[in-house]
């Protein structure tokens, strides 16, 4: 048996109606809340101008921050910060998606941070390029997810694009739990169908990368990233055909929450996909469920080859191949059968859907060297993925 710490502090309110509870838990953490949302809030606006009367019937002031791009920016955390700091906000609240989320942590944690914001991200994993010093304290936080995708409600990480340097990666650090998360599958009925879907997608990649890259010797978490994976996809199915469907929006909420909390891979696992979709946003403005979509059938292929096992459990238990055949057979029905499912929510599944062609491949691989290799001069996997590997990836994707 392996040994392993677990750690989650976030306090989860769950259920239709649970913003409406947003002022007093606000209340509870502080009593000037920077409320955090994108530069154009569009459909959001009406939840924003009740998170304000919330808070204000609270006794809480506020100043809106309302100026995240899709991938959240350094530079965009620094203006917060700044913001923040000079309107003396004592909690940061962030409504919206994960791009939101992320960045209302990150100018939490920046508040207290000294130096370089950038130095907070872990943009060398080789231990180069400059001094990493992940944040130790934070503003407190609360989040309101209006997308079930990414998990920020219930995790310590924030993802965070640099446009001068295009580069992505995260911030990895205890202090950017948040103290309380609201989640009302109410707020994210407005979604449309795209990103409703690339959402779900999203969820199922956070499991799914741990699930076939994890130890073989795990029965509980398989079963719960098989569970996970299972529920994602037979809701926002039923999401698609029903966008008003508040039960299966629900169910599609509270399962990417638990995608990436921490319940699915205490242990070890990595997340390689991640690391190569990152450098898709950061050069070629992939949005981030989309950037998976396109990776993920043809990196299982690759490397089902190379580690067969949770492949074919993927097969029989996720995707329910029931013929009899080869291993090879099974595993490759299954990865067809999930391919098709991508397809069939509308999602994009190679690089030419996303604008990506052969001539930008190498770039693509030298970036994701630069940002994301070990020491080893390796992409952490099971088994490790070299640049030889990525490529051959990459092109089978086109």
């Amino acid at each position: 048996m392996f040994q392993f710490e677990f750690y989650n502090p976030v306090r989860t309110v769950f259920g239709t109606g649970t913003f409406e509870t947003a002022g007093r838990r606000i209340a509870d953490l502080g009593r000037h809340a920077l409320l955090v949302n994108y530069k154009n809030p569009g459909p959001l606006r009406p939840v924003l101008e009740q998170a304000a009367r919330f808070c204000k019937e609270a006794g809480v002031a506020t100043t809106e921050f309302f100026a995240f791009e899709e991938n959240p920016a350094v530079e965009t955390v620094a203006e917060g910060v700044a913001l923040a700091k000079r309107q003396g906000c004592d909690v940061v609240v962030g409504i919206g998606g994960g791009s939101v989320m992320d960045g209302a942590k990150a100018i939490a944690a920046g508040c207290h941070y000294q130096g370089d914001l950038w130095d907070m991200v872990y943009h060398r994993h080789d231990g180069s390029g400059g001094q990493i010093a992940p944040p130790k304290t934070a503003l407190p936080t609360l989040m309101i997810p209006t997308l079930a995708a990414t998990g920020s409600e219930m995790n310590m990480c924030s993802v965070l694009t640099n446009r001068a340097k295009r580069e992505k990666s995260y911030i990895w650090a205890e202090c950017l739990f948040p103290k309380v998360s609201i989640l009302d599958p109410l707020l994210t009925l407005s979604l449309p169908k795209l990103q409703s879907a690339c959402a779900a997608a999203d969820t199922i990649s956070h499991v799914l990368e741990i699930y076939i890259n994890s130890r073989e010797d795990t029965p509980l978490q398989h079963s719960w990233q098989e569970g996970c994976m299972r529920t994602a996809m037979d809701n926002i199915v039923k999401v698609l055909e029903n966008p008003g469907d508040v039960e299966a929006r629900g169910n599609l909420m509270w399962t990417a929450t638990c995608a990436i909390n921490g319940w699915a891979y205490p242990g070890d696992g990595w997340t390689p996909m991640h690391q190569v979709g990152h450098v898709l946003t950061s050069r070629h403005g992939v949005n981030h469920g989309s950037s998976l979509c396109v990776l993920m059938p043809h990196w299982m292929r690759y490397n089902s080859r190379r580690r067969p096992a949770p492949y074919l459990r993927f097969a029989r238990r996720v995707m329910e191949v029931r013929e009899s055949g080869t291993d090879e057979a099974l595993i490759a029905a299954g990865i067809d059968r999930f391919h098709a499912f991508l397809k069939r929510i509308g999602v994009p599944t190679t690089l030419a859907d996303v604008g990506v062609r052969s001539e930008h491949l190498e770039a693509i691989v030298d970036d994701t060297a630069r940002v994301s290799f070990g020491a080893d001069g390796n992409l952490a996997c099971n088994p490790v993925m070299t640049r030889a590997d990525i490529l051959a990836v990459l092109q089978s994707a086109l």
